[in-house]
């Protein structure tokens, strides 16, 4: 959605967290500066190339920041920006959410995807 030259700001903000794991990422990198592989061990499922490029695409939108220490062997951490502590904020409403309505939204029957 858009007016004249503006987005809507719910088009920016799912632009910046949207698909599958960028909020799973947010909720990790809340709990202050994490390794890849820690991240990697909290988020069953997502391959490590997958998981790099979504870091990237956080990182690039300015809500993650990634530190790189000039160690043998190289140690990096991701920890959230200012700006990512304020939309991780945003988001705790929608986690609220989530976790109220769980039974209601998971006891429905799913819909096979086309």
């Amino acid at each position: 959605m858009s007016d004249g030259d503006q987005t809507c700001g719910m088009t920016i903000a799912i632009d910046v967290v949207g698909g599958k794991w960028k909020m799973h990422l947010m909720w990790v990198l809340a709990e202050g500066p994490v390794r890849f592989g820690q991240i990697r061990r909290k988020l069953d499922g997502v391959s490590e190339k997958v998981l790099a490029e979504n870091l990237r695409q956080l990182e690039a939108s300015g809500v993650v920041h990634r530190e790189l220490y000039a160690e043998v062997p190289p140690r990096v951490e991701y920890s959230l920006t200012r700006l990512g502590e304020s939309l991780n904020a945003a988001l705790a409403p929608l986690e609220a959410w989530g976790d109220e309505h769980r039974e209601a939204v998971e006891s429905r029957p799913k819909v096979a995807a086309s």
